[in-house]
This record gives structure tokens, C-alpha cells and sequence, in this order.
């Protein structure tokens, strides 16, 4: 049974329609990419399986026990968003704010979560840094350590690699398919569709004016004839 279900919908603004006719569904487990051109309506897709967009037409579905607050969320980050000050323990801790109800401050649990977040992605050390001061690969693993404080079951990353250097994407796919491999579902908007395919169990190709694709990697590779590229580490599609 798949935990999130994506039925024929169409996406826009203000009733001008930017894709429609999307379908695809996500199982618990699975490493979905979706790739596809700009304007293609993928950031778009992501906000309304958020719930924070509504889709012009069609159903998106909740199964398998998956419930709205088992979402954790990196969204694209904006230039303005570089410069908060704050330190990076705080911007963490920010990602568990949904768990705090009414309460208007952390727990012991909400901080040991955040400190184990920032453990699994190697930034212990710069807890009291100013978020503004960091590197962009730095300021990026702080911000998934957020999105992990929120994350139950599912991850959702929107361009999580955009602006950094080719070192610091390496080691951002990386870290995400560690966490998949760990049992956290994955769904992530990339440019990037050879990297796409070395990681991601199934693929949504997203084009405007066509009509979209979504299947497993290897299936998409035999259609598109693209070879997944040789990666050491990277696991099988």
C-alpha cells in the first residue's frame, strides 16, 4: 500500500495552469526524484503535496497511517534566508516546532532530537556558529538536520544541491541516500538528472506542454536511453 497517492491533478496560479495530469504514487521506503526543466510546475507539485498549495483539479491521497506532520520540508533556500541570525542549534531546533503544541519552549526530547539530527550529518561542532557565518554546504546540512527534526516518515528536499559546489552536492546526495537507506522516505526535486539516477528508486519527469513520466529509474532509463552513471557507494536502482 503506498503512503501518498497523486491522482490526475493539474497545478497552477489564479486559475492559469502551469502542469495537469499528473500521476504517481510514493511507497514508505521509496527514493522518488522529480526531474524536469524550469517552469515545469516541480516546486509547484511539492507545495501542494505539502498541502500548502491547493491543485486546480485532481486528489492527492494519504495512506499506509501517513499523516501531514510526517513531513519534514527543505525548501529552496532564497538569498535573504542566508543571512538569519541565528546559530545553527537554534535553526535546528526550529524544525521541531510542530512538536511543541502550545508549549513555548523545548523539551529534553526536542533538543536530544536535534542534537542527534545535527550527529548524523556531522555538524556537532558548529552548534553555536552563526547561521549567516557558514559555508553553503554547511548552511545546507543544518538545514536538513531542521527538516529531519520534522520528518517522521517522509523527506522532502526542493533543489537541496542549488548553488553549491560540486563537492558539496556530492556529499548533500550522499547524506540522503543514507537516510533512505536508514528507512526514511525520500522525495526530491533535482536538476540534476544523471545524479537522479544514481540514487532514486523511481522517477517523475515533469515537462511543460507534455505529458509527465513516472515509473522506476531503470524503466525511465530504458525509455530515455540515459545509462546510470557509475558512482562508488551509490546503490542499485
Amino acid at each position: 500500500m503506498a503512503g501518498l497517492y497523486v491522482e490526475n491533478i493539474s497545478l497552477g496560479y489564479e486559475g492559469n495552469t502551469v502542469a495537469k495530469d499528473i500521476s504517481f504514487r510514493v511507497s514508505l521506503g521509496d527514493y522518488l526524484c522529480v526531474i524536469g526543466g524550469n517552469g515545469a510546475g516541480k516546486s509547484t507539485l511539492i507545495k501542494a503535496v505539502l498541502g500548502l498549495h491547493k491543485p486546480l483539479a485532481g486528489v492527492i491521497r494519504l495512506g499506509d497511517g501517513l499523516r501531514r506532520g510526517d513531513f519534514g520540508y527543505l525548501p529552496q533556500q532564497r538569498d535573504m534566508q542566508r543571512d538569519f541570525p541565528a546559530s545553527a542549534c537554534e535553526v535546528v531546533l526550529s524544525g521541531c516546532i510542530n512538536r511543541c503544541g502550545l508549549r513555548p519552549f523545548y523539551n529534553r526530547k526536542e533538543q536530544t532530537l536535534a542534537r542527534g539530527s545535527m550527529e548524523k550529518l556531522g555538524i556537532v561542532g558548529l552548534s553555536k556558529c552563526c547561521y549567516r557565518e557558514l559555508s553553503g554546504g554547511q548552511q545546507q546540512r543544518v538545514l536538513l538536520a531542521r527538516a529531519l527534526c520534522a520528518a517522521k516518515k517522509i523527506l522532502v528536499l526542493d533543489e537541496p544541491v542549488a548553488g553549491l559546489d560540486p563537492a558539496a552536492a556530492r556529499d548533500m546526495y550522499e547524506i540522503t541516500a543514507d537516510l533512505n537507506r536508514g528507512g526514511l522516505t525520500v522525495v526530491m526535486v533535482s536538476h540534476d538528472t544523471a545524479t537522479a539516477l544514481n540514487y532514486a528508486s523511481h522517477i517523475l519527469k515533469m515537462e511543460k506542454d507534455a505529458p509527465c513520466f513516472f515509473g522506476a529509474g531503470g524503466e525511465y532509463r530504458a525509455r530515455s536511453g540515459e545509462r546510470k552513471p557509475r558512482s562508488e557507494g551509490a546503490d542499485s536502482v
